[in-house]
C-alpha cells in the first residue's frame, strides 16, 4: 500500500512539475502551446491525452536554424499518460511535414515508473536484438556533475535541498545505497526508452546525438526540480492538478505573446 500511495504521489508531483516547467520554458514567441488535455480510453487503456505544440526557434542548434526555415521549427507532441506507463511521440508540424522531413523525423519516449532504484533490466521488454543496441544512461538527480553550468540552480539541487513538509533530503552521495537499506522508504525510478529517427543525409548522426543529449539534459533538470519542488505539490490531489493545468494552458498562451525567450536553449551548450 505504501508503494501504491507513493506512485500516486509521484504522479501528482510529475504533473505539477510539467506545468511549472512549461511556464519556465515559454516566452517571447517560443515555448509550449496546449491544444488538448482530456481523458482517453482505448483498447482497455485509460489515461490522459495531451496534444501540445512546441515553438522551438531558440532551442535548436544554429546549424538546424540555418538549414530549416522558422516555420519548420514547430513540433507537435502527442502523449498518452496511462500512469505508471506513459508514451509520447513528437514530430514536425503537419503543415510542413511533406515539404521538409516527410516521415523521416520522429522522437518517441516510453516511460515505466517503478517503485525501485533502477535495478530492473529491459523493463520495456524489448526483443534481444533491439535490447543489445540500447545504451543505458543512468541519471542520478543528486549528481551535480550531470548538470550543465548554465542550468544549475542552488534551490533546485537535491544535494542541498531539504523538504520542510516531508523531511526528505538532502540527498548525499550514497543516498541510493542508504534508501536501498531501508525497504520501508518510498522509492521511484522512471525508466525512459527514447527512440529517435532523423533521416537527413549528412546530418543524421549529428542531430540524433544532439537530441539524445538534450533529452538527457531535460530528464535530469526536470527530475531535480520535481524533487526540490515537493513542498509545493505534496499536499495537492488530482483535482488540484487538473485545475492548475487549465490555468496553465491560459497562462502559456499569454506568455508566448510577450516577454523574452526563457528556459533551456541550444545556445547554453
Amino acid at each position: 500500500m505504501l508503494m501504491l500511495c507513493f506512485l500516486l504521489q509521484y504522479q501528482v508531483g510529475q504533473l505539477f512539475s510539467v506545468a511549472e516547467a512549461s511556464k519556465n520554458e515559454t516566452g517571447g514567441g517560443d515555448g509550449i502551446e496546449v491544444l488538448k488535455n482530456e481523458p482517453y480510453e482505448k483498447d482497455g487503456e485509460k489515461g490522459q491525452y495531451t496534444h501540445k505544440i512546441y515553438h522551438l526557434k531558440s532551442k535548436v542548434p544554429g546549424f538546424v536554424r540555418f538549414l530549416a526555415p522558422e516555420s519548420a521549427l514547430v513540433f507537435h507532441e502527442k502523449a498518452w499518460n496511462a500512469y505508471p506507463y506513459c508514451r509520447t511521440s513528437e514530430f514536425p508540424s503537419p503543415y510542413h511535414l511533406n515539404e521538409y522531413m516527410k516521415d523521416d523525423f520522429m522522437i518517441k519516449i516510453e516511460t515505466w515508473h517503478k517503485p525501485d532504484l533502477g535495478t530492473q533490466e529491459n523493463v520495456h521488454k524489448l526483443d534481444s536484438s533491439t535490447w543489445q543496441n540500447v545504451t543505458v544512461v543512468p541519471i542520478d538527480i543528486a549528481d551535480r556533475s550531470l548538470v550543465a553550468s548554465a542550468d544549475y540552480k542552488a534551490d533546485e539541487d537535491p544535494a542541498i535541498f531539504k523538504s520542510i513538509k516531508t523531511g526528505r533530503g538532502p540527498l548525499g552521495p550514497n543516498w541510493k545505497t542508504e534508501l536501498g537499506n531501508k525497504p520501508e522508504c518510498p522509492k521511484m525510478c522512471a525508466y525512459k526508452l527514447v527512440t529517435v529517427k532523423f533521416k537527413w543525409w549528412g546530418l543524421q548522426t549529428k542531430v540524433e546525438n544532439f537530441i539524445h543529449e538534450q533529452e538527457k539534459r531535460i530528464f535530469t533538470n526536470f527530475h531535480r526540480q520535481l524533487f526540490c519542488w515537493i513542498d509545493k505539490w505534496v499536499e495537492l490531489n488530482m483535482d488540484d492538478i487538473r485545475r492548475m493545468e487549465a490555468d496553465t494552458q491560459r497562462e502559456l498562451d499569454e506568455l508566448r505573446r510577450k516577454g523574452d525567450v526563457r528556459g533551456t536553449s541550444a545556445a547554453d551548450e
